[in-house]
């Protein structure tokens, strides 16, 4: 069976890579676009600038444009950290664009705010708008029809996939294994970025891909996320690096792969072009638009938020970042990062969905530890029931003790159903499991979305009654959970009932004056293989803002602490230990069942305090390993351990 498998590999890797595409057949492809792309022109097509919506964000970036300097750039900036709120923005910059627009991402899904966000980009291309998506080939689009229509929509819009995998927009099972067989450095090497670019004006950047789960539209699984808006002089920088992975050799236009290209010249005068989508929801995305272009709306929940500043940047990894790995340039995010932790004073905090430290990172934090005053460092991270990530947790579970002894962590792990929800992603959802049982039964309990009741507005993140304005493995291993639907790649199965949320931003705050917000999830694959993006700002105030929200999600009716056990029988304890101390070193068969760390909940009547506080145990309680988890240990530790050690963490 080995044999015959690698045979089969290496019969996939030689019919795909000789495949190829000929000069001749890219000509005709091209033919065939040129000939039939869609035309039309919605506007004045010598002055398409009278058809863009009045935007007040564009405004603010207008006007923070003209009062810089070289000496002292002046921008603005904006947290999003609704979902809803994210997509509004997006389509108010879309709607009022004038010159182009640059969109970057990982992931492109066909359901609600995919199809949405496509459409208003052909719209805005069909009205004189220069229009580019680049999008990573492995978790974007996967329909060689779809691309083929869009590649006519309009002469004003181009598409190219980054990496593709033997030069296809779809990668089939065989294919994808073909890959990583002949090609692991280049085909494991993806593109994280996610950028939208209006007028090289203002910016979007953060952890939200194309998809409804990152919008609070999902009905079963959404993400709490987090994006940046920046409009000034930093918004060029943004612009720049799109051209700089605009025009790698990994981008391919559409015409260069070859299931389009088969697509495009199978008829050629097929009159196929972009229609208005059809939604599962259209009452929602109809409501989502006209808040979008309400300025009321739009100043109640964006503008009103903005704070003015003075030095931004972006910073991003180079494309083909692994073809010269040890080129300074290439991880310029990553090497940024590094040196905002390494300098730290007094505190670091810190939100990854993944807690699976590099070597380097490894180095600083534990350097940090080390010092006669360590910073102390906060991170709110996935625990087992709100994660879509169960290789990845399962790393970050196994070096617990190194994270709480060695760097001083203090662990807080996000709850699948927690009290701060976007009132907005459970409005008229169903209270059903959403992964049913093992057993097929349902358990409430509080904090779940059906015996909460009402909730505050998402982290009551507005100072006032709205949404302040003021999630993604990227393991290649289980095929991106995120953006694959089979059981594999659903999370675990729950005791509790209603909608679940999953964390997925990526954010850090040093010292209450540097922030971070970005794509990096702080983890070897951010680090080594996966292209990076992020927003740096220094500004007290953003500072402080972001820092307010990340404790937030580590509140107790929001997350689980996680803490040593309570010594009760102190030489069996010592035992337990060691024996487990000795289990975790091992890469494989880390099988001891008894660990040193669990997670912990607040008593009725106490106050939230840290770990290493001498009255911890008088106010905290534990709730065992994967509190809300309907699966057995012994099913966890099977798959956990089995299937994933340490020597994959660089891959996860």
């Amino acid at each position: 069976m080995r044999r015959l498998l690698t045979l089969l590999l290496l019969a996939a890797t030689l019919a795909a890579g000789g495949c190829s595409l000929s000069p001749e057949r890219i000509r005709k492809a091209d033919a065939v676009v040129t000939l039939t792309v869609d035309r039309q022109d919605t506007c004045d097509p010598v002055d398409a600038s009278h058809c863009a919506t009045p935007s007040p964000l564009i405004d603010a970036a207008l006007e923070a444009d003209a009062a810089s300097t070289a000496a002292k750039p002046v921008h603005v900036a904006t947290l999003l950290e609704d979902g809803e709120t994210a997509l509004a923005a997006r389509i108010n910059l879309i709607r009022a664009a004038r010159k182009s627009i640059d969109v970057q991402t990982y992931i492109w899904e066909q359901d609600d705010a995919g199809k949405l966000v496509l459409d208003e980009l052909v719209r805005a291309a069909r009205r004189g708008v220069h229009v580019r998506i680049l999008a990573d080939q492995l978790f974007s689009f996967r329909d060689p029809g779809l691309l083929a229509a869009l590649a006519r929509a309009s002469d004003r819009m181009e598409i190219r996939l980054y990496n593709p995998t033997f030069h296809a927009a779809r990668t089939p099972p065989l294919e994808f294994a073909a890959g990583i067989l002949c090609c692991f450095y280049k085909f494991n090497q993806r593109m994280h970025n996610k950028l939208l670019v209006v007028d090289d004006l203002v910016g979007i950047t953060g952890g939200r891909n194309y998809e409804d789960r990152y919008f609070d539209w999902d009905d079963a699984f959404d993400y709490i996320d987090r994006d940046v808006m920046v409009g000034g002089p930093a918004a060029a920088e943004m612009g720049a690096s799109f051209e700089q992975f605009w025009t790698h050799k990994r981008s391919a236009p559409l015409t260069h792969l070859r299931d389009v290209n088969r697509e495009l010249l199978a008829d050629t005068d097929d009159p196929r072009h972009w229609n208005p989508p059809t939604y599962d929801k259209p009452d929602r995305v109809a409501a989502l638009v006209s808040d979008a272009l309400d300025p009321a709306w739009v100043e109640q929940h964006i503008t009103r938020n903005t704070l003015r500043m003075n030095r931004v940047e972006y910073l991003s990894d180079l494309p083909g970042k692994t073809d010269e790995p040890k080129r300074r340039e290439a991880r310029a995010l990553t090497r940024h990062i590094m040196g905002l932790v390494r300098d730290a004073k007094s505190e670091i905090v810190l939100q990854t969905p993944y807690l699976v430290m590099s070597k380097p990172a490894k180095k600083i934090f534990s350097a940090l530890g080390r010092r006669a005053d360590p910073p102390r460092v906060v991170v709110s991270t996935n625990s087992l029931a709100s994660t879509d990530a169960f290789a990845v947790y399962a790393l970050s579970y196994k070096h617990r003790k190194r994270y709480l002894t060695d760097y001083g962590f203090e662990i807080y792990e996000l709850k699948p159903h927690p009290f701060n929800a976007d009132p907005d992603a459970l409005e008229g959802r169903t209270n059903a499991v959403d992964t049913p049982p093992v057993d097929g039964t349902v358990a409430g309990a509080p904090g779940s979305a059906s015996s909460s009741g009402g909730r505050a507005r998402r982290h009551g993140r507005g100072a006032t009654s709205e949404r302040f304005a003021p999630s993604e493995s990227s393991s290649l291993l289980g095929i991106g959970s995120r953006a694959s639907r089979g059981p594999r790649n659903r999370p675990a199965p729950l005791l509790t009932a209603g909608v679940r949320f999953g964390l997925h931003a990526k954010s850090i705050v040093v010292d209450d004056t540097f922030a971070m917000v970005g794509t990096h999830n702080f983890d070897p694959r951010s680090d080594h293989y996966n292209t990076e993006s992020g927003v740096i700002i220094y500004d007290k105030r953003f500072a402080d803002r972001l820092r307010d929200s990340i404790l937030q999600d580590t509140e107790p009716g929001n997350a689980w602490t996680i803490a040593p056990r309570q010594k009760k029988i102190p030489v069996l304890s010592s035992i337990n230990e060691f024996i487990g101390d000795v289990s975790e070193r091992l890469p494989f068969f880390d099988l001891w069942p008894f660990r040193y760390a669990t997670s912990y909940d607040l008593k009725p009547g106490c106050v939230p305090m840290r770990w290493k506080d001498p009255r911890f145990f008088e106010c905290y309680e534990p709730v065992g390993d994967f509190p809300e988890v309907d699966v057995s240990l012994k099913l966890i530790y099977t798959r956990m351990i089995t299937a994933f050690g340490s020597s994959a963490a660089g891959i996860l």
